[in-house]
């Protein structure tokens, strides 16, 4: 196999260039050059994707079997188009991260693959769509929704498309599990979202690289929803925050309304937490027959901890500021229970 990966220095895109690489692949990455350092062994080629002669100068060095497209995350559909038109000579396959964002029913509905999408043109620029009052549809929903549809006119049935909810693991740029450590090995009472039980379905990036090339090779279509297919409680998620990070913290869980009552900001002030019926009940089975394989979520933390502890320094990335209660705020929660 010889893919190129659209990306390919941090994060998924990187963990996609490690794995394809054990495999004996021959990789080709596509980046500016910004965000981290390519891996050793793989053709390098620098430009930018949203400026068509440098698309046109990555089409030379094709043919590839597959792109892997790791980083039109904060990409209009126009810019997305641009480099799949740009290569749709060049590459037999188009492997799509997108998220389950894309969806209409996303986060108030349990979702499949047959949800219905939200409607974005393929040319569309990045003003397209809205923010709803509650958070949902998203602007950014709209826009990785009209992604897929530009990868789906220059591709076809060779257009694959991998919606995630949550990805953690070693390398994380966002910041949702680093910061729950890093909360954990701090100790003390641990403002925590209740109820305790309440399943989580995070995946780890690792198992999305996988899952990512198995599709390169493939020869199904359409979309996956890559969520973890067992979960985890959040009870269970924070107490191996605590085990592995040897802390005596004691959470202490937190009815949904009395969090809301004191503006406790659900998905980013409280990392994975989210009241909204639909956030963890994404069926992910069409891609478990495809062969996803999610490792135990507490792995996923445990090597988390581990990169975090001995490196621990992700790509500068804005969404990193985001995340996490201030432990003032924290602590006057507290108080007033």
């Amino acid at each position: 196999m010889r893919i190129l990966v659209m990306g390919g220095t941090w994060f998924l895109g990187k963990a996609v260039v490690e794995s394809a690489l054990s495999r004996g692949w021959r990789v080709t990455t596509f980046n500016r050059g910004r965000s981290g350092r390519d891996a050793p062994g793989i053709e390098v080629v620098h430009g930018d994707r949203m400026v068509r002669e440098d698309l046109l100068k990555l089409a030379q060095h094709g043919p590839w079997d597959a792109v892997i497209d790791t980083s039109s995350s904060e990409l209009s559909p126009r810019e997305v188009g641009l480099a799949a038109r740009s290569l749709q000579d060049c590459a037999g396959r188009w492997v799509h991260i997108s998220t389950v964002s894309v969806y209409e029913g996303w986060p108030h509905q349990p979702l499949t693959e047959q949800s219905p999408l939200l409607d974005c043109p393929a040319d569309a620029d990045a003003s397209f769509g809205y923010t709803g009052e509650d958070g949902s549809p998203t602007q950014y929903g709209f826009q990785k929704a009209g992604g897929e549809r530009a990868v789906a006119e220059a591709f076809g049935g060779s257009a694959v498309f991998l919606r995630p909810g949550v990805i953690l693991g070693p390398g994380e740029y966002v910041g949702r599990l680093p910061w729950w450590l890093e909360r954990a090995k701090r100790g003390g009472r641990i403002l925590a979202p209740a109820p305790a039980e309440q399943l989580i379905q995070p995946v780890d990036v690792r198992d999305v690289a996988r899952f990512a090339l198995a599709q390169a090779v493939s020869s199904s279509s359409g979309g996956f929803n890559v969520t973890h297919p067992e979960g985890i409680s959040f009870s269970g998620f924070l107490n191996e925050c605590l085990a592995v990070t040897k802390s005596d913290g004691t959470p202490v869980w937190v009815d949904a309304n009395v969090l809301a009552e004191q503006r406790v900001k659900q998905w980013t002030e409280l990392p994975l937490w989210r009241t909204h019926a639909g956030v963890w009940a994404v069926d992910s089975r069409r891609a478990s027959e495809a062969g996803l394989r999610c490792r135990p979520i507490v792995e996923t933390v445990r090597d988390t901890w581990k990169w975090w502890a001995e490196d621990g320094r992700p790509v500068d990335h804005p969404r990193w500021a985001e995340h996490g209660i201030a432990p003032e705020k924290e602590a006057r929660v507290l108080a007033s229970l």
